[in-house]
């Protein structure tokens, strides 16, 4: 795949996942959460949420070129780094550091880091797959390369 088509499919994850996170952050509002509550405003998610598609994929693409087990790797970063990147939101519900944040405002938040995870692993996926581990693949070349032929 060309790298306009990796670009224009991480454009595309951005500007969906912000979508998304504009219908979590309007519920949360509707549930009660602030509407002065900033990481609950348009440009504030828009520009984190752009931020989190792009480091997403940056990682996706270090540990494809870089791991030799890179679908296994995956399997463990995606998740530990979703769970890293809910951190702030904890402590956040715990001081409130933020004027205006309560339960709902936070659990927006959270919510928001699931979609960008949700949007941005099968768009990484589609546009750099990693489903053959390299070790796998030169097992097989070298039992192809050394087999005897029938």
């Amino acid at each position: 795949m060309s790298g306009r088509v990796r670009v224009l499919a991480v454009i595309g994850a951005a500007v969906v996942a912000s979508g998304l996170n504009f219908v979590v952050a309007k519920t949360a509002i509707a549930a009660g959460a602030s509407a002065e509550f900033g990481p609950l405003m348009l440009p504030t998610f828009a520009v984190l949420t752009v931020v989190g598609v792009a480091a997403g994929f940056a990682g996706w693409v270090v540990v494809a070129r870089r791991a030799k087990r890179p679908a296994a790797a995956l399997r463990v970063i995606v998740p530990g780094v979703l769970l890293l990147s809910m951190t702030p939101d904890v402590v956040l519900l715990a001081t409130g550091f933020i004027p205006h944040s309560s339960g709902i405002g936070v659990a927006a938040l959270a919510l928001m880091h699931l979609v960008v995870a949700a949007v941005t692993v099968p768009v990484c996926a589609r546009v750099l797959p990693v489903g053959v581990d390299r070790q796998a693949a030169e097992r097989s070349r070298a039992t192809l390369l050394t087999r005897p032929i029938a």
